[in-house]
């Protein structure tokens, strides 16, 4: 099965980056690594990886970081009563299809009638308001914030199984020794979950790298022109819109790489004891 369904279809793909060939036709025609010289000159390729690099950031600062806050907050003893219920309103989103999402922010990011703009004219700030996913300079972000609302509610459940493993003689411990809150969120909690704070960050970077539903839908594939598109949308624009399967094959090789060497670095990671 692995075989099959993962191994041949990742052969394929290498020998197609170095051809060229039409869907359409099916004409085939070997060019050697033209396709690579091309992806290197590409100045679209240039603009998705500084937005996948952009997603993969903010990610990490949002998902892991503030998921990690809210697990701590959730897991104290003055939040433990009401814990159940923010757990359910922080993870209804994960749960979610990324297309309602999707089509529901681009109602909130509306120009005119979008609850965020409304909402800061209403507040006093409506010289803030804009077209957010109209304009090359916010669309990215309007779009990497989306995946946020949506993501960061998983990472806080994988950070409060870490947390519930955590012996609470060590709180204990803390205490006595006159620690507070945050002291003992730095000083035991943190690294007492390191591990899953790598396993999360490689999680959220390999999927800020691979990410495709969020910039196709809310910005029609990657717009205005080429501001927030990704190397998923490019590799699927080139294959499907375009009609250049070879050099989609291309752009789909560099996704792996770039994962590979994400899930290379994790485990090499493990593999040195560096995670205990």
């Amino acid at each position: 099965m692995l075989a099959l369904f993962v191994y041949m279809p990742l052969i394929q793909n290498l020998v197609y980056s170095f051809q060229e060939f039409s869907m359409l036709s099916g004409k085939r025609s070997f060019i050697g690594l033209d396709n690579y010289r091309t992806l290197f000159s590409d100045p679209v390729i240039v603009t998705a990886l500084i937005n996948n690099v952009k997603y993969a950031v903010i990610s990490v600062i949002f998902q892991v970081g503030f998921g990690l806050i809210l697990a701590a907050v959730l897991e104290d003893e003055a939040f433990r009563k009401i814990s159940p219920l923010f757990r359910t309103i922080y993870f209804i989103p994960v749960v979610i299809s990324i297309t309602v999402i999707c089509l529901l922010f681009t109602f909130v990011y509306h120009p005119t009638d979008g609850l965020l703009n409304l909402f800061l004219e209403a507040i006093g700030l409506g010289s803030w308001a804009k077209p957010w996913l109209g304009s090359g300079s916010t669309a990215i972000y309007a779009v990497i914030a989306v995946s946020q609302w949506q993501s960061v509610g998983y990472c806080m459940m994988l950070f409060i199984v870490a947390i519930q493993k955590i012996p609470a003689d060590l709180y204990e411990a803390a205490k006595i020794d006159g620690a507070g809150k945050i002291r003992s969120f730095f000083n035991v909690t943190l690294p007492q979950v390191k591990e899953m704070c790598f396993v999360t960050s490689v999680i959220t970077i390999t999927g800020a790298f691979m990410v495709f539903n969020e910039p196709f839908i809310m910005t029609k594939g990657g717009g205005p022109g080429t501001s927030s598109i990704t190397v998923a949308v490019h590799m699927y624009q080139t294959g499907f819109f375009k009609d250049s399967m070879g050099y989609a094959s291309t752009i789909a090789m560099l996704m792996f790489l770039i994962t590979a060497v994400l899930a290379f670095a994790q485990t090499l990671f493990f593999r040195t004891g560096k995670g205990d």
